[in-house]
């Protein structure tokens, strides 16, 4: 089904749209590992290939993450800490640095994209790590904040991801998740387990969800789902 949704958008756009939508879905593609992902994503930062790519018309997703904390965090921006976890070059970085935010890190385990990240004189620490679960070198209670935009999908942040995401945030912290609505249904890792465990999570008194919004045109013409969950 997303193959011939793909094939569609392909045949049907301009020749520069299919071929940035071409490259999108590759890093997506059905079986890609966490390793081929973050060499294809390090392969698509070079010579700006990626931000040329995903321009706002086409990715809506970083404007969307960081109006949602603007107005989360609206009476304390200047010293709110975040971490934008699956970085990419610092698309996020950038929107929430433009809205006031001073203090931000990055997570990032692709090394082209995190260069590109660097580059922007945005973040304080870049650390290039995997979000799979494993410990991160992160003190526990670190961020008021942890924002993914773009980082879940196929062979990207895996559900378990989530526990330490808990870790590292306040209590009475947010973690924001970005994310492509179907890949709800369509990824393996996340149809009927995603949702399940943050549900899961709430009962065991871990986080509350604050919300859980379908937006319009996250991607393209896709729709997204934003999630806000406060740490408890």
């Amino acid at each position: 089904m997303a193959e011939e949704k793909a094939k569609r958008y392909v045949e049907n756009s301009a020749p520069d749209d299919a071929r940035a939508y071409s490259r999108g879905y590759e890093a997506h593609r059905v079986g890609i590992s966490m390793q081929e992902c973050v060499e294809y994503y390090s392969k698509w930062a070079e010579n700006g290939k990626y931000d040329q790519d995903l321009c706002s018309k086409r990715y809506r997703g970083p404007v969307i993450a960081a109006n949602v904390l603007t107005e989360h965090f609206c009476d304390k921006i200047p010293e709110t800490k975040i971490l934008d976890v699956a970085t990419g070059t610092g698309l996020v970085g950038k929107e929430l640095q433009a809205r006031g935010f001073k203090h931000l890190d990055a997570l990032e385990p692709a090394t082209g994209m995190l260069e590109q990240a660097r580059k922007t004189n945005i973040y304080t620490n870049l650390y290039c790590e995997f979000l799979d679960g494993k410990r991160l070198p992160i003190e526990d209670d670190t961020y008021n904040c942890c924002v993914t935009s773009g980082g879940m999908g196929e062979g990207h942040i895996p559900c378990h991801g989530l526990h330490e995401l808990i870790r590292i945030t306040k209590p009475g912290g947010l973690i924001c998740i970005v994310m492509r609505e179907e890949y709800l249904t369509h990824v393996k890792e996340y149809h009927e387990r995603l949702e399940p465990l943050m549900k899961k999570l709430e009962d065991d008194g871990k986080l509350k969800q604050l919300s859980r919004e379908i937006v319009s045109r996250y991607s393209y013409d896709n729709n997204g789902v934003v999630y806000k969950l406060q740490i408890c």
